[in-house]
């Protein structure tokens, strides 16, 4: 398995390279946006890890150019930035997953082996899971023919679901990407978004395509379901 590493500080890069080498990866190195964007249009990589602070291009143009560019490596990104809105704006340039410094190596090497065991696979600038899409430019989403309002953050909340269909995702794993890393509020808040994306994008069409994992968390089904949850 062959990754790209992204990273312009040279102790960060080693460890990096060490780390993954140890579990087994050929890694590639490189220090600049424009490099990176090259090199993973040359060769093939099962993996992309990606810092967002590159002393040229940042790395959400990074990511944007190898998507528009069709290469569809799975994409981490790495960032000292735990702002929402800066992990929405990576999701929405085509990454993959996000994971904010400092980090556990642990938890690393489980995110690049989730993402390899993904494999490559196409980002649609609409996603789109049954009749539900969602256009992260506009910031719209449709069931169907009919538009549907929602606020900024069910919206980063139902982007995520949709970006992972099928899966199941959970409250610690919604709370660290959808909220802040840092937040230490009451983790039910997830359970209570959840509840009003199901009154905005399920119950009024008689759907029932986001779902309880007991035990878990939550998932959005790959085809809506036809009757709401109760």
């Amino acid at each position: 398995m062959r990754l790209l590493v992204v990273e312009d500080s040279p102790k960060m890069a080693s460890l990096l390279r060490r780390g993954l080498t140890e579990e087994g990866y050929a890694v590639d190195v490189v220090s600049k946006g424009v490099d990176a964007v090259w090199l993973a249009g040359e060769e093939s990589f099962d993996a992309i890890l990606l810092d967002v602070i590159l002393p040229d291009i940042d790395g959400f143009e990074v990511c944007r150019r190898l998507r528009r560019a069709e290469r569809w490596a799975p994409l981490l990104m790495l960032t000292a930035r735990d702002d929402v809105s800066d992990r929405v704006r990576g999701l929405d340039a085509g990454a993959d997953d996000y994971l904010i410094k400092p980090f556990a190596f642990e938890e690393l090497f489980a995110r690049v082996r989730s993402l390899v065991r993904r494999g490559p696979r196409e980002r649609p600038p609409i996603l789109e899971v049954g009749d539900l899409s969602l256009d992260p430019a506009e910031h719209s989403v449709r069931r169907g023919d009919t538009e549907v309002g929602l606020t900024p953050r069910e919206f980063a909340l139902l982007q995520y679901f949709m970006q992972h269909p099928g899966e199941a995702l959970t409250r610690s794993r919604l709370l660290e990407h959808v909220w802040d890393f840092a937040f230490d509020g009451d983790p039910n808040i997830v359970d209570v978004y959840v509840g009003y994306l199901r009154d905005k994008i399920d119950r009024p069409f008689g759907q029932g395509s986001l779902e309880t994992i007991r035990g878990v968390g939550y998932r959005i089904r790959q085809e809506p379901a036809s009757a709401p949850p109760a």
